[in-house]
């Protein structure tokens, strides 16, 4: 037995089966390698796409925290505007019921200006009765006039 392990065909053997399996180790290896460069590749573009999300995140932030702002903003200006159209309402309202009274006064007013109407025609009739006496002082004296006497 001693003979056939020192033999140089079974020393041959040996060593090539050795390097047959040591070659295998050596492919597997180089995979496995080339699989982890290509999952640290992977990572570094990971790595820069999480830092431009962080980028774009603290933007939206800014622009969520503005929008904000600006939704209170609003708020408050539709506050003020629902007041502002609470008071006009209000004074819409005091303008009907003046409304009501002003068209309830109308029949007074015309009757008021009928009757002024009439005391101005009046009142002309004197005018021209005087002035007809004034431009006519005979006619004043002698009755025929407006003041007979």
């Amino acid at each position: 037995m001693y003979r056939r392990v020192n033999s140089g065909g079974f020393i041959g053997a040996m060593t090539l089966g050795i390097v047959i399996v040591m070659a295998v180790f050596t492919w597997v290896m180089w995979g496995m390698s080339r699989q982890v460069y290509v999952m640290t590749d992977v990572m570094v573009e990971l790595n820069g796409s999480f830092k431009s999300m962080v980028i774009d995140m603290s933007g939206m932030t800014e622009n969520m925290v503005a929008m904000r702002d600006s939704m209170e903003r609003m708020d408050a200006t539709m506050s003020t505007l629902s007041t502002d159209i609470g008071a006009m309402n209000t004074s819409m309202e005091g303008i009907t019921s003046n409304m009501g009274e002003m068209t309830a006064m109308m029949g007074g007013m015309t009757r008021s200006m009928q009757a002024m109407t009439v005391s101005i025609g009046q009142m002309t009739n004197d005018v021209g009765r005087a002035s007809y006496a004034f431009s006519n002082p005979m006619s004043y004296m002698f009755g025929g006039g407006p003041f007979p006497f």
